[in-house]
């Protein structure tokens, strides 16, 4: 069931951030005014010495990035997540799983939606030796643009500020991307968050990072950036 792991997650990440601050504390992050138009780096990473996956041989040209190895495809028949409407390769040794929904109606408002989407895979970093998910979120056939939805999925966040959003793409279909901090209570910070949208015949796509921290987060955007880059209708 959903709320099974989705409170496994929590729990895994509350014991990994006692041990963070006992060892060395977090790092933080500010940025921008809300829902400024994006700069060309809004998108970029700097490595911190934590593996997304296994390192690519060369590093995107823009971004200085290394870029993440593929290690398959989900969504699809056959595949993790299958019920998706659009596929992406996933980064090597990163687990996907599909989210199955509480049917306590409160127990799934609480755990499973944000806005207009619901979670409905999620892409687990721990293998790969990092904290954190990129987690897939799915909408109704709606006339909300990608924009529209991201608005709504960030307002739909507790803590979240200097919201930045950007046109993009996803593959080859038009995408609206957020980028966004969280304030984290028990650390009395901030990290960084991201997620792009895209629409689709069956209804929005929301795919997004977190991350236990903000170093986690940047060590986790290779494997975003390879989902974004590869992502296509299902």
């Amino acid at each position: 069931m959903a709320r099974d792991g989705w409170i496994r997650g929590t729990a895994a990440a509350a014991l990994a951030v006692l041990a963070t601050l006992t060892v060395a504390g977090c790092s933080s992050d500010s940025t921008g005014p809300a829902d400024s138009a994006a700069s060309a780096d809004s998108g970029s990473a700097k490595a911190t010495g934590k593996p997304a996956g296994k390192a690519g041989a060369e590093a995107d040209a823009k971004t200085g990035v290394k870029a993440a190895v593929g290690g398959g495809t989900i969504g699809g028949p056959g595949s993790p997540c299958a019920a998706l409407p659009v596929t992406f390769d996933i980064a090597a040794d990163w687990k996907a799983a599909a989210v199955t929904m509480d049917p306590d109606p409160e127990v799934a408002a609480l755990l499973g939606r944000q806005g207009p989407v619901e979670a409905a895979c999620e892409l687990d970093a721990k293998p790969a030796g990092n904290i954190g998910y990129i987690r897939v979120w799915t909408g109704k056939p709606g006339a909300d643009t990608p924009r529209k939805v991201l608005q709504r999925f960030v307002a739909a966040e507790k803590g979240a500020g200097a919201v930045t959003y950007r046109e993009t793409t996803a593959g080859t279909l038009p995408a609206t991307e957020v980028t966004y901090t969280v304030t984290v209570e028990l650390l009395d910070e901030s990290k960084k968050e991201r997620a792009f949208a895209v629409a689709t015949p069956s209804g929005p796509v929301v795919v997004h990072l977190g991350g236990l921290d903000t170093g986690e987060h940047e060590a986790m955007f290779p494997a975003y950036e390879l989902a974004r880059k590869t992502l296509r209708l299902g």
